[in-house]
């Protein structure tokens, strides 16, 4: 019990663990927040005139499509046509119709209704007795939190990883990592005290960001539950094999951010590409990968998959914790 408060405080003091902790519920609060609003005022057009150069009528027309903007001078609207943060359409009178200005700059959708515009003005009077039929606006983020969402919670399951290697090598810094290796501990008592803080704490960070991102029936919520308790098990004890590897903290920093850089782009990849059943299999030995797709088939309400994500947990939670007690069991042995 007192190592587990000794690893407690250490977390508390640890600016890197804490930023780990908070950083994928932020940030999906924030994603989760930015789905609410209405982004359709950023596609909306924006043209700038000449006072007294086009008719009351066409001013009024291109109100229909944008925001209209009225410049004094030549060189006014120019400058506000060339404003890079800005995407302004300049419109002037040619005879009987009209032209447009833009700096080329501009975002493809923008410089279409540049293109567009004089013909659509030209064909005014037909275009208002056509037919108008007003399609629901997608959601422009739908896209983004199908994959974004379940890699935050791979960010947040990947604390215990970080905590613990970052606990180890502190310890072996400090020389405390010689005093556990007399102490008389089996190596599952020493596997269970150090996985035990940076599994909770990255299992209650995954939990949160869930919590915010989905919303889940009580049978999908303990499945998602069962996803992140296995995900955070093999997080953190793949966090003790980096720090028994690191010999010093800038090496442990570069293995974590290796191991992080695997465990998101694998998954990521298999969702976007699509692999032979070789390169699935490869895919899976990287426990990342059945925790997103257990996460994705989840918000689709695919418990089949899911369930055959959490049997494939199980397995790696097997295999690493086996592996780990042989590897420390022969160094323990080498050591007397």
């Amino acid at each position: 019990m007192r190592g587990l408060k000794y690893q407690l405080k250490n977390v508390l003091r640890d600016k890197f663990c804490l930023m780990t902790f908070l950083l994928p519920i932020l940030i999906a609060a924030m994603l989760n927040f930015m789905g609410s609003i209405d982004m359709s005022s950023l596609g909306k057009l924006h043209f700038g005139v000449l006072k007294h150069d086009l008719s009351p009528q066409t001013v009024t027309w291109l109100e229909r499509y944008g925001s209209v903007t009225f410049c004094e001078t030549s060189m006014e609207l120019t400058t506000a046509i060339n404003e890079p943060s800005t995407n302004i359409i300049g419109v002037k009178a040619n005879g009987a119709t009209i032209e447009t200005i833009i700096a080329g700059d501009e975002l493809d959708i923008f410089q279409q209704a540049a293109a567009t515009l004089p013909t659509l003005y030209q064909q005014r009077t037909d275009v208002a007795q056509a037919e108008v039929l007003i399609l629901k606006r997608p959601d422009i983020l739908k896209n983004v939190q199908g994959i974004f969402i379940p890699t935050m919670l791979i960010v947040a399951i990947f604390m215990s990883c970080t905590f613990n290697a970052m606990n180890i090598i502190s310890e072996k810094e400090d020389g405390v990592a010689f005093v556990n290796e007399v102490l008389p501990m089996t190596p599952s008592q020493y596997i269970l005290q150090k996985i035990a803080i940076g599994f909770l704490f990255g299992s209650l960070s995954a939990i949160v960001t869930a919590c915010i991102c989905f919303q889940l029936s009580w049978q999908n919520f303990g499945i998602m539950l069962a996803l992140i308790v296995l995900s955070s098990f093999v997080a953190a004890l793949i966090g003790l094999f980096i720090g028994q590897l690191s010999e010093n903290l800038m090496i442990g920093v570069v293995y974590i951010k290796i191991v992080m850089l695997v465990f998101i782009v694998a998954p990521i990849l298999h969702a976007l590409i699509d692999m032979n059943e070789l390169l699935t299999m490869i895919c899976y030995l990287v426990p990342s990968q059945p925790s997103f797709e257990g996460i994705m088939a989840l918000s689709s309400e695919n418990t089949k998959t899911a369930m055959k994500d959490i049997g494939v947990l199980a397995i790696h939670c097997i295999t690493w914790f086996i592996l780990y007690v042989l590897i420390s069991t022969r160094r323990k042995k080498q050591a007397i």
